[in-house]
């Protein structure tokens, strides 16, 4: 009778009289040796992390003792679970408790998962000390089944502190855009972007456009997939139906830009710059946006298209600066260059960009004019034969005779110089 008490019979897990009674004994005596170790398992488990992780070493004493804190609340928390294993959902707070935070600045999930897989590791090679034979198997499977919740535990934590993060770097994301189109001082944007990440040290280009109608939930992940492949750095910026884009050392910047037509919605999409960095990206998206509102106004024109390419049109929507930058790059190069580029080129237009017409009112060859309006396209960068060219140098001299006054065409505060007509002077 004794030696039944003392070698229970195999098959008593399996139902067997009796059985139940010696299992709870083993399951008893096994959580007691448990609860009587915690210590030398923490011990031993702090000290494989030591040798095993050389990232653990490396780390502050603050961040070594909070992890140190996780392994032993661990161990701890896995007696605990061992006895009452019916209900994991405290495991995430019983272990990490407020380390969450600080756990994820530290270190990494793939490091998080390394400690978890040492402290696992640690109690699984003591199995053999901490419980007799037959209770092995049942040991080995808790500690199987602890460690899994365990790490659904951690990337639970991790998870919640990307989602966390995420929110944050979307309002500064934000903040940032904001501050470059109000035209903040560099410093205060300089630390905005520092926190953000942005690397890039090459130019940023700004393209701006109508926002999807409805996007659907993945669709600024998606949009951030597309840029990186474009650009080294990307911020995006939503503003009510607009959607921005500043575009970090955009690759192949022309294929680039038709290859982001799709991710705007319907209407007009206008690019502008590039400005030189980050901080200097005020003045290029304000002109992109001015070029938006004025893009309407061509209905053929290209998309993408280039804000300088809407000068004449953001100049009658009231851009100052469409205004000055028409003087600067055409009036002003025309009215210094010699030949007569500039009496050519109005005579030109104002005889309907006939060739020949204008040759009589010269009292030129036909070749001379021809000769003339190249050179004028060498100086300006715009083809005079080109209709809409033409009309882009045709709004420039208007412009530049408006401000006649103003000797360098970009001093906004000056009063633009109006000349009385010629027919009304004679």
């Amino acid at each position: 009778m004794s030696a039944q008490q003392d070698q229970p019979a195999p098959g008593a897990r399996r139902g067997v009289p009796g059985a139940p009674a010696a299992g709870d004994t083993d399951r008893a005596r096994t959580l007691e040796t448990l609860r009587s170790n915690i210590g030398s398992l923490s011990t031993v488990t702090l000290r494989r992390l030591d040798s095993a992780l050389p990232w653990y070493r490396h780390l502050r004493p603050d961040e070594r003792s909070a992890l140190g804190l996780v392994a032993q609340k661990g161990i701890a928390s896995f007696v605990t679970w061992y006895e009452k294993p019916g209900n994991p959902a405290w495991v995430m707070s019983d272990v990490f408790g407020t380390a969450p935070t600080e756990l994820t600045r530290s270190i990494s999930l793939q490091k998080a998962l390394q400690l978890i897989r040492i402290v696992v590791d640690t109690v699984e090679q003591r199995v053999p000390d901490l419980a007799e034979e037959p209770e092995q198997p049942a040991l080995r499977e808790a500690v199987l089944r602890y460690s899994r919740e365990v790490a659904f535990a951690a990337a639970d934590v991790y998870a919640r502190a990307a989602e966390s993060r995420g929110s944050w770097d979307t309002r500064l994301e934000a903040l940032v855009v904001d501050g470059i189109l109000r035209g903040e001082s560099s410093d205060s944007l300089r630390s905005r972007i520092a926190a953000l990440g942005w690397s890039s040290k090459a130019e940023v280009t700004i393209v701006v456009g109508a926002a999807p109608a409805d996007p659907h939930p993945a669709y600024l992940s998606g949009l951030r997939r597309t840029t990186t492949r474009l650009a080294e750095d990307t911020l995006i910026g939503i503003q009510g139906d607009r959607l921005l884009l500043l575009l970090g050392g955009l690759r192949d910047r022309d294929t680039a830009l038709v290859k982001l037509a799709p991710v705007f919605g319907d209407g007009p999409i206008v690019h502008a710059g590039p400005a030189a960095s980050l901080v200097d990206a005020g003045p290029a998206a304000q002109a992109a946006f001015s070029g938006l509102v004025a893009a309407r106004a061509w209905p053929d024109a290209p998309r993408p298209v280039a804000a300088d390419d809407l000068w004449p049109e953001r100049l009658m929507a009231g851009d100052d600066t469409a205004r000055r930058a028409l003087v600067r790059a055409i009036y002003r190069p025309l009215t210094s260059a010699s030949n007569g580029l500039l009496e050519t080129l109005s005579a030109y237009l104002s005889l309907g960009h006939s060739l020949e017409a204008t040759a009589r009112a010269l009292f030129v060859h036909t070749n001379t004019v021809r000769y003339r309006l190249r050179k004028v396209t060498d100086v300006t960068g715009w083809d005079p034969l080109v209709p809409r060219e033409a009309f882009v140098l045709q709004t420039a001299l208007v412009a530049g005779r408006l401000s006649a006054g103003d000797a360098a065409g970009d001093a906004s505060a000056a009063a633009p110089a109006v000349r009385l007509p010629e027919r009304a002077a004679l």
